[in-house]
């Protein structure tokens, strides 16, 4: 088990130059984990591909059907505390920090692309493309 923050989810289920590191993530480790955050952040996203143009109505819910299905028995409500303990040690926002909580909690790895928390967080976080490679 791996816990992934949104940007992963994300690069799986919408077609990019990162879909290939995603998808290597996915085969290496299958069962991926999420704070219930993640459903937020992710709407976040495809609401600006939808607005740009990018993706259409057909293809945003395909994308949230999925990944809601690979992702609804690893979800998890991560406790305040675990996360204000995580903003303490960290410049990284809130939001991140849930990730980083939810790993820590689960003793398990943060797969990411996110700089700061592969920077703050280095005994927790990898990036994808390090995670793939290994």
């Amino acid at each position: 088990m791996i816990v992934v923050d949104v940007n992963t989810i994300a690069y799986l289920w919408i077609p990019g130059d990162m879909t290939k590191y995603a998808e290597r993530a996915l085969e290496i480790e299958p069962q991926w984990s999420a704070p219930t955050l993640w459903h937020s952040e992710f709407r976040r996203i495809l609401t600006g591909y939808l607005r740009r143009g990018q993706l259409d109505m057909h293809a945003v819910t395909r994308c949230l059907e999925g990944a809601e299905s690979q992702l609804t028995a690893n979800e998890y409500v991560v406790p305040s505390l675990l996360v204000m303990n995580q903003v303490r040690k960290s410049e990284c926002s809130a939001y991140d920090c849930e990730y980083v909580a939810l790993a820590d909690d689960l003793k398990t790895q943060l797969v990411t692309t996110d700089r700061q928390i592969l920077r703050e967080f280095p005994k927790t976080a990898i990036s994808l493309k390090d995670f793939t490679e290994t």
